[in-house]
């Protein structure tokens, strides 16, 4: 399955308005339910992060660790991913394994679709 990104802010902030919240050290991921059937996805690395080396690291980890979650998702979703400050330090293993049980609990992906490491 493939994903399409999406660069709009009133993409972003539609997310961050409605979309469900899930909150973790490295990663915070906004998401919510979509009718195209297809996952768009939007990552944001704020300043705060660090400089622009660290920066595309951190996004690039989280896509890393999505990526190995995309072929597991039922239907179309919208995420939102927002780095943290760790981010760019921690392995997309770690941040894979954070959003497995996360997606699996909130019912994105199901129980049974256990991903291989």
């Amino acid at each position: 399955m493939k994903y399409e990104t999406f660069k709009l802010n009133k993409d972003f902030k539609r997310l961050y308005g409605r979309g469900k919240c899930l909150v973790f050290p490295a990663v915070v991921v906004y998401y919510q339910k979509n009718r195209l059937g297809v996952c768009r996805v939007g990552i944001t690395a704020g300043k705060k992060i660090g400089c622009a080396v660290k920066r595309n690291r951190a996004k690039r980890v989280i896509i890393a660790a999505f990526s190995q979650l995309l072929p597991k998702l039922s239907g179309g979703f919208d995420f939102v991913f927002v780095a943290r400050v760790r981010t760019p330090s921690v392995k997309s293993t770690v941040i894979l394994n954070n959003l497995k049980r996360a997606f699996i609990k909130e019912g994105i992906i199901t129980e049974d679709e256990k991903i291989t490491d």
